[in-house]
């Protein structure tokens, strides 16, 4: 399996684990649709804990699926299905807090984006970032809508997503990328499960409300262009023999 979750104190607290990048494959993409949706359906679960094991939280899609894909059908139903389920993310009706226990790259870093509250160890090691325009790619429509709404501004967004640096954790919070440090594991989760809790349980939880009118003009934003998107830039991207190419030495030199 590349992921598992379990329940404690009615919080879901899914981890990535696959390999040692804990990159994120259609299984993990299944297993996050699974747990969204009990957490949006059952009242007694109070929110999710994204968190990954070892040395990454996430370093991102599997390289592996992105460098074999073999048509155009097979591109366009795996981004479909990802872009259902970050989009779902996004809009979970209950807390969402990252617990980024380590290096948080590409897609990594769009899933902590996607979360309402963002909590990363205090370890100069780990890095953080989207490298995407370095090695060719671009964002698909819902990943673009959620590292802009997550990074909330013009130059946050033009100095993550055009420079294509990673950082350290202490940036990340001194810049309002990320919300919190913790200085170990023990006290990332249990931070992490504190905040579920705060937002949750008040009278009515008007956590669920708020989050809603929030998110409600990206939202709607969202539904609309995703009726009309053109999927043909994307699909140009996974069939051109350089970008393809460079893919294939990124996976071979993290070993993947």
């Amino acid at each position: 399996m590349s992921y598992e979750y379990q329940i404690v104190d009615n919080i879901v607290i899914f981890q990535f684990n696959r390999g040692k990048l804990n990159s994120i494959t259609m299984e993990t993409l299944q297993g996050l649709n699974e747990v969204i949706d009990r957490v949006n359906q059952e009242n007694e679960l109070k929110g999710i804990i994204l968190t990954g094991q070892g040395r990454y939280f996430s370093g991102g899609f599997d390289l592996g699926t992105f460098t074999s894909f073999q048509s155009k059908e097979e591109i366009l139903d795996w981004f479909n299905y990802e872009e259902e389920v970050l989009f779902k993310l996004f809009t979970c009706s209950k807390p969402v807090v990252a617990a980024i226990n380590g290096h948080a790259t590409a897609m990594g870093m769009i899933l902590s984006m996607a979360c309402d509250y963002r909590l990363v160890i205090n370890n100069p090691k780990i890095k953080l970032g989207m490298t995407e325009i370095k090695i060719g790619l671009s964002l698909t429509l819902v990943q673009g809508a959620v590292m802009r709404f997550g990074l909330d501004t013009d130059k946050k967004y033009r100095d993550v997503i055009y420079k294509g640096e990673l950082f350290a954790p202490d940036y990340a919070v001194a810049q309002g990328i990320f919300d919190e440090l913790a200085e170990n594991e023990e006290e990332l989760l249990e931070k992490a499960k504190a905040k579920v809790v705060s937002m949750i349980d008040t009278p009515g939880r008007p956590f669920i409300i708020l989050k809603e009118l929030e998110k409600m003009q990206t939202v709607d934003w969202l539904k609309g262009k995703l009726k009309e998107v053109d999927w043909g830039p994307l699909v140009a991207t996974f069939t051109d023999e350089k970008v393809v190419n460079t893919l294939k030495m990124v996976k071979a030199a993290l070993g993947e």
